[in-house]
């Protein structure tokens, strides 16, 4: 299982795979994963990575592939990422500090800039 789920770029790194197996981040048609756990063509892999990830084995593979490739060895059933809006910086002065230094000028500037 932790083989697969590097090898796909899912985790970055196996020892993060193995990691979040023990953890029980990771669940193999809705039962609890160990890392030693083989992985089959249909089976159904939860993995949670920053966002709940649940992807289908088309082909089991133990070795790094390149992504391109690794794309095509799952089918992702994932929702969709959130959309996470950020808000512009505000930059503000204490009031009474007097006239912006040289910095503080070109800082407010680039803030300011759409």
């Amino acid at each position: 299982m932790d083989a697969w789920l590097w090898a796909v770029r899912i985790y970055k790194t196996r020892s993060a795979a193995t990691a979040a197996c023990r953890a029980g981040h990771v669940r193999v048609n809705r039962g609890a994963a160990k890392a030693s756990t083989p992985v089959k063509v249909g089976d159904r892999v939860e993995a949670f990575v920053e966002r709940e990830r649940i992807l289908e084995v088309v082909v089991p593979i133990d070795k790094r592939v390149g992504a391109a490739v690794a794309a095509t060895c799952l089918v992702d059933h994932s929702p969709p990422a959130p959309v996470v809006r950020r808000q512009r910086p505000m930059f503000i002065r204490e009031r009474g500090t007097g006239r912006p230094t040289k910095r503080e000028r070109r800082e407010l500037d680039r803030l300011r800039r759409p």
